[in-house]
């Protein structure tokens, strides 16, 4: 058993111990009422990075929350070099009537640690801090060179990130970008990603009258904006769930009949899927699988749609201003500011002319398509299979990361995706969770992953 294993062996309470310290700290970065703890976080982390000895660690303040920055490259000039990325920020926890134990109070049941954050992203980025630490107290030196780069603003768009790494290119020079934040297809299968979708996000806002209105006085001679609205969102997908937007697929990059055939291979159960969920059935675009759908096919989804009287009892009314928050999951080689254009101009057509539209771009991201033989992914899969005693399969995910594209624009260095969360970890829902096993087994994967890739 190499030195650095029998480390992490004997110190997994310590580790454990510590972890629950940071899922403790309620930091939602989306929440200004938060904004104390979201520093706290960062300031927790900076302390961690100094105990397990970096040379350099600092907080780069941005115009939101501060960015932890670490490095250790001591493994010399001719070496690798790896910048490992993660975020501190947490989703908010609403509703909170729903989680069975204080989204903050962290606890353990069934093998797993239930908290805010726990999966997405702190448990995570931690492993990659105690791999780091296993290796440079018991060889001294780290194979390759190390930098960190934590945000705290991942849970609310990455709004500065870009910025950081476009002034600090330079400091950030690595020769991979590993990254956590993803999950396994299954249990007991490890897994690594090597797709992303990417994201638009608008709010619609449609107002019609100057004020709200008596639906008996007015309805039926004044056009509402509630109405308008539900009609404008339903007409954006057709019967067969293909987005309606004119131009919205011209750069959809097709499935190859080789994925398709490794998707229908994979373990994936359709019945115990829509059980675990709830629903009688799925649903979604024509002539496509449930994995095709949600891993490599766009999206349009309603978030969320708000106006008119919402209390207690009736209220007739015909409201003022309605709202509606819209995504749009991308994959390669969509471009979000192009289907941002697309859909705000597709918006302004179809919108009748008795209201006004007014359209917010929220945030976006490019979808990202990894290259499957780069040394660094290499690695990762002879990490996996030493880690977890089995080789990991390949697979794309629906969700979206959008600071993985910029990775490879400003830093021109290959991703890895190399996550260690389950689809039961209920990231972003009530009663979120982290394998502990994948835990301990992460810090291992992510340990070895130094040693392969320094090869």
């Amino acid at each position: 058993m190499s030195d650095y294993i029998q480390f992490i062996e004997s110190n997994k309470d310590r580790f454990f111990t510590e972890l629950v310290d940071f899922l403790k700290i309620p930091s939602v970065s989306s929440q200004s009422e938060h904004n104390p703890d979201t520093r706290k976080a960062a300031t927790w982390l900076v302390k961690q990075l100094n105990d397990i000895g970096m040379p350099k660690v600092e907080l780069y303040e941005t115009a939101g929350h501060p960015v932890v920055y670490a490095e250790d490259l001591r493994a010399g000039a001719d070496a690798k070099t790896v910048l490992i990325y993660g975020h501190y920020d947490v989703q908010p926890v609403d509703p909170v009537e729903l989680w069975n134990s204080p989204p903050f109070e962290p606890v353990v049941n069934g093998g797993k640690i239930y908290a805010r954050g726990s999966s997405d992203d702190k448990g995570q980025v931690f492993a990659h801090i105690k791999a780091v630490e296993a290796y440079q107290k018991t060889n001294g030196k780290l194979p390759v060179n190390i930098k960190f780069m934590i945000e705290g603003e991942e849970e609310c768009g990455s709004n500065n990130l870009d910025v950081f790494i476009r002034e600090h290119r330079d400091m950030l020079k690595c020769d991979t970008v590993m990254v956590s934040d993803t999950e396994w297809f299954a249990e007991g299968l490890p897994s690594i990603c090597y797709s992303l979708r990417g994201l638009s996000y608008i709010e619609i806002t449609v107002t019609g009258p100057n004020r709200d209105l008596h639906s008996g006085t007015y309805g039926g001679a004044v056009d509402n904006p509630l109405n308008v609205l539900c009609d404008i969102v339903s007409s954006l997908k057709d019967k067969y769930g293909r987005i309606t937007i004119p131009g919205f697929y011209d750069d959809v990059k097709p499935l190859t009949s080789e994925e398709r055939e490794g998707f229908a291979k994979l373990p994936f159960n359709y019945e115990e899927y829509t059980e675990e969920l709830g629903v009688a059935d799925g649903n979604g675009e024509f002539g496509f699988t449930t994995l095709e759908r949600t891993w490599a096919r766009p999206t349009l989804d309603l978030n969320g749609i708000y106006g008119g009287y919402t209390g207690e009892g009736a209220k007739t009314i015909l409201p003022s201003k309605a709202s509606a928050k819209i995504s749009m999951r991308l994959v390669p080689y969509q471009n979000h500011e192009d289907i941002t254009a697309k859909i705000t101009k597709h918006l302004k057509a179809i919108t009748p002319p008795t209201v006004k539209l007014d359209i917010t771009p929220l945030h976006g991201g490019n979808p990202v398509m990894i290259e499957l033989e780069s040394e660094g992914l290499n690695a990762a899969k002879r990490a996996m299979n030493r880690a977890f005693g089995k080789d990991p399969i390949m697979m794309r995910e629906g969700g979206s990361i959008p600071i993985v594209e910029l990775f490879g624009s400003e830093l021109n260095a290959p991703t890895i995706l190399m996550g260690i969360g389950l689809p039961s970890d209920n990231i972003h829902s009530p009663n979120e969770s982290f394998s502990i096993d994948n835990f301990y087994g992460g810090i291992k994967a992510s340990a070895i992953f130094l040693e392969e890739f320094a090869k």
